[in-house]
């Protein structure tokens, strides 16, 4: 049950593609200090097309050093924000002005659709422009306590910021992270993810063209397990910020305990989509569709368990197993492709040893393995299985693929304890057309995020983050501003002193 609709096209390899891909440290292109590469395969073909620069501890000691000088003596903290916001717009600007090459780019070295990869490159821009705005508006609280005291808050920028982003739309995963950072005036050292070096060899040109000091930007590319792991490490980096897996966050829990670091991280995720009896059925399944199917289904907040009620269970999964079987398969750069190729081989193995192992615990209703037509390249045709019971593994752990988990319910409380019933706690939809039953549930769900009668629109002033196994802390808005600042109490007192007297002199 392999069949997809897939696309005309044939392989495409951009124009101008680097002979090979550098660090970035102290405004200069470099290799690795003992000189090591590593090879960034093609998703289509799994070839090896650049080799890439594998840094290791030294590169990144050279990192933090050049980040460290670019703080303490360097202009760019002392910026004022409206300093710092001009340069953020420039950059916005520069990567508005080169959306297609970004997008092409990304989806080559991704395997995203273009279509999604375009969509990608414009939320970068748009996440400079946010955080440019966002810190010129900054308003910190002051206490007063008339005639008394006066107590005001002052934010200063903590340091040298680690970045480590994932191989899952890299390049807006990136500007996600280097926004607030830099806007709030840190310097930073990024170590992006192996699988997918290409777009994010791009920020150093577009921050040189726009202005940024040298140092304050700084990048090391490297496997996780040494690039990765050194930046952690490091007793020069007060700060992490990891987009990733679970077990790689709980890795990085133990290695930063040591020196206490900041750290923000949003792991893994298998989000329940809650389908009740009287939602709009039509609206449901497009969005559950698009959910977990849209980005190759590598997202942290696909909506990849389905939970739906009874009455209308079997007309959901006979619809959405029809949908899911015309969802278009192509090549990543045809703007026709819905699902293009999935990142790495040993991703691709992951995920079709889950297809593997969803044979035998469920229902198989579409998809199932390689589409036709696809001899080749990591692609996965639309998978959907249904009557899975709760305690199966594809309704447990993350696939991080186009494979969707269907479940039926019958009461509320059924319902809510499916939604819970999982290490994950990142996000959940709720489709019902009853106010109450909207509000009183969401609340009851064990996730960060929960989106009511929507697919996955987000507003970058909301908190974004998980609970359980999905992550510790928060980003977004205000508390990306909170997470890149330390927050300095001033307490002033007015008027006299008033002070408890420890041994006063008698007088005579």
């Amino acid at each position: 049950m392999t069949n997809a609709v897939r696309t005309s096209a044939t392989p495409h390899t951009p124009s101008d593609l680097p002979a090979r891909i550098q660090h970035y440290i102290d405004g200069a292109f470099v290799d690795s200090v003992d000189g090591a590469t590593f090879g960034v395969l093609d998703p289509v073909t799994n070839e090896v097309y650049v080799q890439a620069a594998a840094g290791k501890k030294a590169d990144i000691d050279l990192a933090v050093i050049a980040a460290t000088k670019a703080f303490t003596a360097g202009p760019w903290p002392r910026m004022l924000p409206r300093e710092r916001s001009r340069v953020l717009h420039r950059i916005a600007d520069i990567v508005e002005s080169r959306d297609a090459r970004l997008a092409e780019l990304e989806s080559f070295d991704s395997g995203l659709p273009i279509t999604q990869a375009l969509g990608q490159a414009r939320r970068a821009a748009e996440n400079f422009r946010f955080f440019a705005d966002l810190v010129v508006a900054q308003v910190d609280d002051a206490y007063k306590v008339p005639g008394q005291q006066l107590n005001y808050v002052n934010r200063k920028p903590i340091g040298v910021a680690g970045l480590i982003t994932p191989w899952n739309t890299p390049f807006m995963l990136e500007s996600w992270k280097l926004a607030p950072a830099l806007a709030t005036g840190n310097t930073v050292v990024l170590k992006p993810a192996e699988f997918t070096p290409l777009s994010a060899s791009l920020w150093a040109g577009i921050f040189e063209e726009a202005g940024l000091p040298h140092g304050v930007f700084n990048l090391v590319n490297g496997l996780g397990e040494e690039a990765g792991d050194a930046l952690v490490k490091h007793p020069g980096v007060p700060l992490i910020s990891f987009t990733g897996e679970s077990r790689t966050g709980q890795i990085i829990f133990g290695n930063a305990a040591a020196s206490l670091k900041g750290l923000s991280m949003e792991l893994g995720g298998k989000s329940p989509a809650v389908v009740f009896a009287d939602a709009d059925l039509d609206a449901a399944i497009d969005a559950t569709i698009f959910g977990v199917f849209s980005l190759n289904g590598e997202r942290c907040t696909a909506g990849s368990r389905i939970l739906v009620e009874r009455p209308i269970y079997d007309e959901f999964v006979e619809r959405y197993a029809a949908q899911a079987k015309r969802v278009v398969v192509g090549y990543p750069h045809d703007p026709d492709t819905e699902v293009g190729a999935l990142v790495h081989p040993e991703h691709f193995e992951k995920v079709m040893s889950y297809v593997d192992l969803g044979k035998s615990e469920g229902r198989l209703v579409a998809g199932g393995g390689r589409p036709d037509g696809f001899g080749t390249g990591n692609f996965v045709a639309p998978t959907v299985f249904a009557d899975v019971e709760p305690e199966a593994r594809i309704f447990q752990e993350e696939i991080f693929g186009p494979v969707v988990a269907i479940t039926p319910f019958d009461t509320e409380e059924e319902a809510l304890a499916l939604a819970n019933g999982v290490r994950y706690g990142l996000a959940a939809y709720v489709w019902t057309n009853d106010l109450k039953r909207a509000h009183t549930f969401a609340q009851a769900i064990e996730a960060g995020m929960v989106w009511l009668n929507s697919n996955n629109v987000r507003d970058l002033r909301t908190p974004f983050g998980g609970v359980k196994a999905s992550g510790l802390g928060h980003e977004g808005g205000y508390r990306s501003i909170d997470f890149y600042t330390d927050q300095q109490a001033v307490h002033i007192t007015l008027g006299a002193a008033h002070n408890p007297t420890f041994g006063k002199q008698e007088s005579s």
